[in-house]
């Protein structure tokens, strides 16, 4: 794999191993006494109550330990070898979609072939994580598997195959409710079978990784050196590759998803000294043992009675996307450059007014479409005079909600865009909605029943920070694309992490953040309708007096300067623009939509290049794609619904996945 990149870490160990791993086992040790010693009290007479206790020590307690450290090593070593053989310093199962793809296939059996689990869950899981880090290399073989394009493939694997899983478990209903807190991650045990079940897997994984030792370490070479030395390198990379999918496949079945330790294990072991490849096989599992198994013992010791304040895998993913802010410096990719070669038509169109008068025409033609027809239970029916202004009440709200939510979507995405200069800015791509979600959590447990109000303050709040993070991080590199996308990848999954967490707790919050998470206009009514009718107003307005901000931005620091423009205070004004119009289309339509990143390319690829028939375009596209998104959602398996952030994504992630992939064009 030419062309590929490696984080540098220091060659200054901020601790030697010894004295980390003598450390790591002493407060292994002491948090698990602590565990022991403030376990729940049962209630009883002292005879009965010594018996239950021995029972859950000797069942539950020491089990769900035990599991803590075979899970975490097996984590550990998958992210080892998923990092070796793709020479990606931020690979592991969460960030190659193979998490995702395990949970969808878990779901997926669960929800409707539940026979299939009978026969072997580590299979099902295996097939769904195999597939899916399959789809990811695949479309990330054009660039070489360069990281950040590998890292974005995954990014939009997962976002694809997690809103899917959400689908599903809506669709299930209650019984499905448990799917989602299973598969965030949960350690609790009741008996041995877990531990039975996975060390022996650890233990054939360990074999395996000795066996392959060699060729990963030819594997740290360049391509043509390793081919030279006799490595057959498809044929390796394959069998490395099922090794990691296995074991990483094999926690999640018994487990559920562990967020981001196959990630940390072997990042943190190489700060602390490992730097052959058998020192990283050895160290990576011990420390992703001992993370996940100190993560459990801090999620018991802050939970009250017998219920977890948190999953341990949510909570094991809140330490992923710190640990990926503060990597995202040191790595560099050598395409770089290559991000920001996006597609460009052949030729500007030569009456840009006419042609956005015929795109107004079409969006208008698409509404009133979506507004007349639909299905009814015997067939097709198209609504016409008093039909039609019955069925008005019903649909026109959602319509609005959908066409004010796109518009606002599309220019929350030319915003970014033009604000970093990448192509893949998105308030989806970059997290900024995952962030709504984290400030939607805060406000769900500030207050018991939050008004609209008070949600639509909390997910501004929570985009707005989310963006204002990633805009430092990556101000460090000139806003460059690669350093803008992963601060973005980051953010997004920490965010997500506590949305999870919540949800994962199966109360009221947890489903009406599900809810939000899946996106739907099923409820939209009168007010939420005027709240996107005025807030696209009031919110787009003043982008059409901003064309000189839009223009000069995208051209770099310098040119900024040299022409006058305050480049701290503009900025700060377009964040906060995009920060509200992700946030209020993210509480009307959920955060799953990719139309902020669709439309703005969609309009240049149509030809529109000046700035003000850009964003008209933009704002039309978006409205028009979110409203027959919307339509679809509806329609497709009448009576049921599928949500609409779903049918989006569906629409939006081959379309990034395509323009990360597509071979340059001429300029």
């Amino acid at each position: 794999m030419p062309g590929t990149s490696r984080s540098a870490p220091s060659n200054k160990t901020v601790i030697s191993p010894v004295l980390g791993a003598v450390l790591l086992l002493l407060l292994c040790g002491l948090l698990f006494m602590a565990v022991i010693a403030f376990r729940p009290q049962l209630p009883g007479n002292a005879e009965d109550t010594a018996v239950l206790d021995g029972i859950l020590l000797w069942h539950s307690m020491l089990p769900r330990a035990a599991i803590a450290l075979v899970a975490g090593a097996a984590l550990g070593l998958s992210g080892a070898l998923l990092q070796r053989v793709l020479r990606n310093p931020i690979a592991d199962a969460s960030t190659l979609g193979i998490a995702a793809g395990a949970q969808l296939a878990m779901t997926l059996a669960i929800g409707f072939f539940p026979l299939l689990l009978g026969l072997s869950r580590e299979l099902v899981a295996f097939a769904g994580g195999l597939a899916a880090v399959a789809l990811v290399l695949a479309l990330s073989w054009r660039r070489a598997l360069d990281p950040v394009t590998v890292a974005l493939c995954g990014m939009v694997v997962t976002l694809i195959a997690s809103a899917l899983s959400v689908a599903i478990v809506l669709a299930r209903g209650e019984y499905a409710m448990s799917i989602y807190i299973w598969g965030a991650g949960a350690l609790n045990q009741q008996s041995w079978d877990g531990v039975l079940a996975l060390t022996p897997r650890l233990a054939v994984g360990f074999l395996a990784a000795a066996l392959l030792l060699r060729p990963l370490a030819v594997m740290g070479l360049d391509d043509g050196s390793a081919r030279s030395l006799g490595l057959s390198l498809h044929a390796t990379r394959f069998a490395i590759l099922a090794l990691a999918v296995w074991l990483s496949a094999s926690v999640t079945a018994e487990v559920g998803i562990i967020g981001f330790l196959g990630f940390a294990a072997p990042t943190i072991a190489r700060f602390t000294g490992a730097r052959r490849t058998g020192q990283v096989l050895l160290a990576a599992p011990f420390v992703g043992a001992g993370l996940l198994f100190l993560t459990d013992c801090v999620v018991q010791l802050l939970s009250t009675g017998f219920s977890d304040l948190a999953p341990t895998g949510a909570a094991t993913a809140l330490l992923g996307g710190p640990l990926l802010l503060l990597l995202v410096p040191k790595l560099h990719s050598v395409n770089a450059a290559r991000l920001q070669a996006i597609p460009r038509p052949r030729k500007s169109l030569q009456a840009p007014d006419r042609a956005l008068a015929l795109l107004l025409i079409g969006v208008t033609i698409v509404i009133i479409f979506v507004l007349s027809v639909g299905r009814v239970h015997d067939g097709w029916q198209l609504a016409v005079g008093g039909t039609f202004a019955d069925l008005m009440p019903f649909r026109a709200p959602r319509t609005a909600v959908a066409a004010t939510s796109g518009a606002m979507l599309a220019a929350a995405g030319f915003i970014m865009q033009r604000l970093t200069g990448s192509p893949l800015a998105s308030p989806e791509v970059l997290g900024i909605s995952a962030g709504g979600g984290a400030g939607l959590t805060a406000a769900l447990f500030m207050f018991a029943f939050p008004s609209p109000a008070v949600m639509l303050a909390a997910i501004a709040f929570g985009a707005l920070l989310s963006l204002l993070v990633i805009l430092s991080i990556s101000a460090r590199s000139n806003f460059g694309p690669e350093r803008l996308l992963l601060a973005g990848v980051a953010v997004g999954a920490l965010s997500m992490a506590i949305v999870t967490a919540v949800i994962a707790r199966g109360d009221m919050r947890g489903y009406l953040l599900l809810s939000w998470l899946s996106g739907s206009t099923d409820r939209a009514g009168p007010f939420e309708a005027w709240i996107g009718v005025l807030s696209a107003l009031v919110l787009i307005a003043p982008l059409p007096f901003l064309a000189r901000w839009f223009t000069i931005l995208p051209m770099g620091m310098g040119t900024t300067r040299s022409v006058g423009l305050s480049a701290p205070g503009s900025r700060l004004v377009l964040a906060v623009l995009a920060a509200l119009l992700t946030a209020i289309p993210s509480f009307l339509v959920g955060p799953l939509s990719l139309t902020g990143l669709v439309a703005p390319h969609l309009a240049r690829l149509i030809g529109f290049h000046r700035v003000g028939h850009q964003l008209a375009a933009t704002l039309l596209l978006g409205a028009g794609t979110l409203v027959a998104a919307d339509w679809l959602s509806r329609m497709v398996i009448y009576p049921y619904q599928v949500p609409v952030g779903l049918f989006a994504a569906l629409i939006g992630g081959p379309y990034l996945i395509w323009l990360l992939t597509r071979r340059e064009v001429q300029q």
